[in-house]
């Protein structure tokens, strides 16, 4: 194969890579937004104690992180709930909505329970936009036929 057929080759692999990575990125609609100033001890705190593993835990993978500069919901294109005050300020986002927030940084020991109970608030958003019409399973046979057994 000559350098140029080679070269053509591993660009073509690249993008079949990509185009294929698309509905990956596409599918993650949920993300964490940090919303930070510059010289915030608490921020520098978190980017030091949770920062490096965030990528790699559970909660990191469900909801990415994006740290933003400012405390303007505009500048982040995000519909928040109400104005962000304080540095650190994490909004969780689906859509570009906030489903809930955690205002400071509690702390290494708290940080993961508290963003999970924002994660429940995810999972509690996802199931109320379900289909109605799609009955569970278990609901779909006699109560009557059950009770007579």
């Amino acid at each position: 194969m000559t350098d140029s057929g080679a070269r053509l080759s591993a660009v073509f692999v690249l993008l079949l890579a990509g185009i294929l990575m698309m509905p990956v990125r596409m599918a993650q609609a949920a993300e964490l937004v940090m919303f930070e100033k510059d010289g915030c001890p608490w921020c520098l705190r978190w980017h030091q104690e949770i920062g490096p593993g965030y990528p790699h835990s559970e909660e990191g993978r469900r909801a990415p992180l994006r740290v933003v500069k400012s405390h303007d919901g505009n500048v982040a294109g995000i519909s928040l709930k109400s104005p962000v005050t304080l540095s650190p300020t994490f909004v969780l986002v689906e859509k570009g909505r906030e489903v809930g927030r955690l205002v400071g940084y509690p702390g290494a020991d708290f940080f993961y329970g508290l963003l999970a109970g924002l994660l429940q608030n995810l999972d509690k958003a996802a199931s109320k936009t379900r289909d109605p019409a799609r009955k569970p399973i278990w609901r779909t046979g006699s109560t009557e036929t059950m009770s007579k057994a």
